[in-house]
């Protein structure tokens, strides 16, 4: 599971130090793509295999399954972090998340999300009543 708040930067050939604590879980290999909102996804190369499987699941008559099918993996990357946990950013995946020397990741339970750091900021503070709010639709009655 991946959580917390990390504020790594971006070098000038367009890699990315993976948090220390998510190097193990990711070490293998792992799969970069368009996230919504303008991040990018990062999953575990296990944890993407079993997206796919859900995915192939949807029928192909299904338009917004095909939408979203395409856009996720046409932008796909599969990277091996390095011996010093850091992966290469295709810079397809650097426009789409306007990532620039600043960026954060944060921890988004089986998966890493990777942010431009101004819009982060942006997107955190326009969520933060609807945060507050949203526990009674998110959870079960009872759960809390």
């Amino acid at each position: 599971m991946f959580f917390g708040t990390h504020t790594p930067r971006l070098d000038e050939k367009g890699r990315l130090f993976l948090p220390a604590k998510f190097r193990d879980e990711l070490a293998e290999g792992l799969v970069v793509t368009r996230g919504q909102e303008r991040c990018l996804y990062v999953w575990s190369t296990e944890e993407f295999a079993k997206l796919t499987e859900r995915l192939r699941q949807a029928p192909v008559t299904n338009k917004n399954a095909r939408d979203y099918v395409r856009m996720l993996f046409a932008g796909a990357s599969d990277e091996t972090p390095d011996k010093q946990g850091r992966i290469t950013l295709a810079p397809m995946l650097r426009e789409y998340a306007s990532l620039s020397r600043d960026c954060i990741v944060i921890g988004a339970m089986n998966r890493i999300e990777i942010w431009d750091s101004a819009s982060w900021q942006a997107y955190s503070e326009q969520q933060e009543q609807a945060f507050a709010d949203l526990s009674e639709e998110v959870f079960p009655p009872g759960v809390i």
